[in-house]
């Protein structure tokens, strides 16, 4: 098992390029099993996730070829419709392939899917959607069965949570589908907003995106495309917060869309902090101590997370290991996940102040002098969060499962290092 052995530094300083959207490119991987041309992905991210993703489209009988950041990806020749549960259980995005193999093959069967034990994730929206266009399920032994009518047809569908995976799954499905869908309560994450870029580059038809009503007007076949991924804002907002959290001056370039980092600017604001942001930059500068500014009435600022545009869940994390560096409280509100706060705990052991109220909100005062500590990473962001606090610990940290963070962060080792982090690679 991978382990990061980490010495605190006062200050970080460099340059950061961040890599393309996991997000985005994981669904992609599935679509391509909607058509039988080619697909060219670039700015496409070197990360766990993604290896297990291509291993799963191998085992269905997809060609793909992954080189210096580019992905050519084809299912001309898909040999199979199933997928074993031991590939099912590496990724959660392994179910995006159960409606493009169905839609495809007229049938498939996989089993429930990986990914963050972060709380509940159901697959109710999804279930729902392909019911919608005329998919049947059957639950055997664990595993789950699709099979669809001899055409799908499009529907009015409303989703009882804005869900991102179950958006992208049923919009997939709705391109091929006879007649017209309509999504509401869809899912808007710019993720989201770039499969459906894809998939309109691949012949079909979708309006409204950016929005929560998709309207997808159904058609007889895809065709291959080239496309390239926007930058992962959830990654730069990671590297944001390594700044704010260790002080020192950062400035992060790439594939940079201003639109998809307002809310982070807001958020970083209840700290006092700025960065400058322009189409393919980001800078912040921190210099000094980190000030938390209180709401009207000198009233504790809540910091609460949502469905796009809102504060993204994937943020929290870092976010709380950066209020542990603040003069000031902060209580922040986890509304998606049950389980999201849970690594706190490595936080107190570490030094923080900090009170876990319930499964959802956790209330942070400082600042606190964290100091080194030997800590496991349980999940993507949550370990991203405990590199940050060993980053800006006294002494040295080893943070364990490691390669729980290397699914989500591309190149993270060489990142931190060309920013002046102290960082090595050990196995434990």
């Amino acid at each position: 098992m991978s382990s990061l052995r980490i010495r605190g530094v006062e200050n970080i300083s460099g340059q950061i390029e961040i890599s393309g959207n996991k997000n985005a490119v994981l669904p992609m991987i599935a679509a391509a099993c909607l058509c039988d041309e080619p697909l060219i992905l670039h700015n496409v991210p070197d990360i766990l996730d993604l290896r297990n993703m291509l291993q799963l489209a191998n085992h269905l009988g997809v060609e793909t070829q992954f080189e210096a950041g580019s992905l050519h990806i084809c299912a001309k020749n898909l040999k199979t419709s199933r997928i074993p549960k031991e590939l099912c259980h590496k990724t959660r995005t392994s179910f995006l392939f159960a409606g493009p193999l169905t839609a495809r093959c007229g049938e498939a069967e996989l089993f429930p899917p990986g990914g963050d034990v972060i709380g509940k994730r159901r697959l109710d929206s999804h279930f729902y959607g392909l019911k919608k266009l005329g998919f049947e399920l059957d639950l055997e032994q664990g595993s789950y069965k699709f099979k669809r009518k001899k055409r799908m047809r499009g529907s009015e569908i409303f989703f009882d949570e804005a869900s991102v995976t179950a958006t992208e799954h049923i919009m997939m499905c709705a391109a091929l589908a006879e007649g017209k869908t309509i999504i509401r309560n869809a899912a808007c994450e710019p993720h989201v907003t770039e499969l459906a870029r894809l998939l309109n580059k691949m012949g079909a038809r979708i309006e409204g995106m950016d929005s929560n009503v998709l309207h997808i007007e159904g058609v007889e076949k895809l065709q291959g495309a080239e496309f390239c991924l926007e930058g992962d804002h959830i990654e730069a907002a990671s590297y944001l917060s390594l700044c704010a959290a260790c002080g020192g001056d950062l400035e992060i370039t790439g594939e940079i869309s201003p639109h998809n980092y307002w809310m982070l600017r807001r958020v970083f604001e209840r700290f006092g902090l700025q960065f400058t942001l322009k189409p393919g930059y980001i800078r912040m500068q921190r210099e000094g101590k980190m000030l938390v500014r209180p709401d009207f009435g000198n009233v504790i600022p809540v910091i609460a997370d949502g469905p796009w545009p809102q504060f993204p869940s994937d943020m929290m994390s870092c976010m709380i290991t950066v209020a542990t560096q603040a003069e000031g409280t902060v209580l922040f509100f986890e509304k998606m996940f049950e389980s999201r706060i849970y690594f706190v705990d490595k936080l107190i052991s570490m030094g923080a102040n900090a009170v876990v109220c319930d499964p959802h909100r956790v209330l942070i005062s400082g600042p606190a002098r964290l100091h080194g500590s030997e800590i496991p990473s349980p999940d993507i962001r949550a370990g991203m969060a405990l590199i940050i606090a060993a980053c800006c610990a006294s002494g040295e940290s080893l943070v364990k499962n490691a390669d729980m963070v290397f699914r989500g962060y591309s190149n993270l080792l060489p990142k931190l290092k060309n920013i002046g982090c102290d960082i090595m690679l050990c196995e434990t």
